[in-house]
């Protein structure tokens, strides 16, 4: 165990997790970032990012994380490469395990973020950025006068599909079964849509294509009839899975395993002292300016919480 006592230790490293570090290292608070093995978040599979305010002309996702990180480094956050694999939050100075050592910490921040669920077809991997993607708003707009496919049935699919209206030619959904369990006013926009078309009773087997999306294949599940659709972009939407497994049983989780904040406006979780920033608490917006944005608040929440201690 290392017994130096940390003021804040940091969980992640995407857009939440590095303005989190920004904003805790410039206060003097010396923050600790585990980034994970694979640091960065997802914007580390993004290749053009359009949205996001101060590049006008649009940045690769892995070059604008890259510049999260040098400006967290430059207010000297120190960073491990390290997976957490365990926290006890159940006493203070919290418990943080990364490589089998043991860190202390007055405060903890969150930003594990969540990951898209995937079909994990063959294909789908491999044209990730190049056709296959996980989100709508991030890049509905490379598919101008395209047709695109979705697969899904919920609220978030019927959002991501009309979302792509408004730059596709057509926007194809794929669903597995006979009827949407997404709320009806979503599914009636949806079925009067002029643009949309469904497949019932679906499913894909496989995302094909070079160097980008060509076609995808598909199998009836009712008549068990293999065929083969031309498209030129594939958006999953079955959902998102937070990375909450190291906190479950010690923080209050919704029952998709969402961080549950206090209705106060603030990043504060259950156990006072640990905070949550990013797409781990965010169940609706899931972009990279809003977890930026939670970044921010968490460390000022955290070293407003600090300061009320001392």
């Amino acid at each position: 165990m290392d017994n130096t006592v940390e003021k804040v230790i940091i969980i992640g490293s995407g857009p939440a997790g590095h303005t989190a570090a920004i904003y805790a290292a410039r206060a003097e608070l010396n923050p600790l970032m585990f980034e994970g093995l694979v640091p960065g978040g997802q914007l580390m599979i993004t290749t053009d990012v359009e949205n996001y305010p101060g590049f006008p002309e649009g940045i690769m996702g892995p070059e604008l994380m890259a510049g999260f990180r040098d400006q967290a480094a430059r207010f000297n956050t120190r960073m491990e490469q390290l997976d957490v694999t365990e926290v006890d939050l159940s006493q203070r100075p919290f418990q943080v395990v990364a490589d089998e050592k043991t860190h202390l910490a007055d405060s903890i921040i969150i930003s594990t973020g969540a990951s898209a669920r995937w079909l994990g077809i063959p294909g789908e991997e491999r044209l990730v950025g190049r056709g296959v993607s996980a989100c709508a708003t991030c890049d509905g707009f490379f598919f101008r006068d395209r047709h695109v496919v979705v697969v899904g049935g919920g609220d978030s699919a019927m959002e991501e599909a009309l979302f792509l209206t408004k730059f596709a030619s057509k926007v194809t959904v794929v669903h597995r079964r006979d009827s949407f369990r997404a709320s009806r006013i979503m599914a009636t926009r949806l079925k009067g849509h002029p643009k949309v078309e469904i497949i019932w009773n679906t499913v894909v087997n496989e995302v094909i294509g070079d160097d980008a999306v060509e076609e995808i294949s598909l199998t009836n599940r009712e008549t068990g009839e293999t065929s083969t659709l031309a498209c030129d972009g594939f958006f999953l939407a079955i959902g998102h899975t937070p990375n909450t497994k190291l906190f479950e049983g010690q923080l209050d989780l919704d029952d998709t395993g969402y961080i549950l904040l206090k209705n106060d406006g603030s990043t504060t979780t259950s156990v006072s002292g640990v905070f949550a920033a990013g797409d781990v608490a965010d169940t609706v917006y899931r972009q990279a300016v809003t977890a930026a944005g939670t970044g921010c608040r968490a460390a000022i929440d955290a070293e407003r919480w600090l300061f009320e201690r001392e």
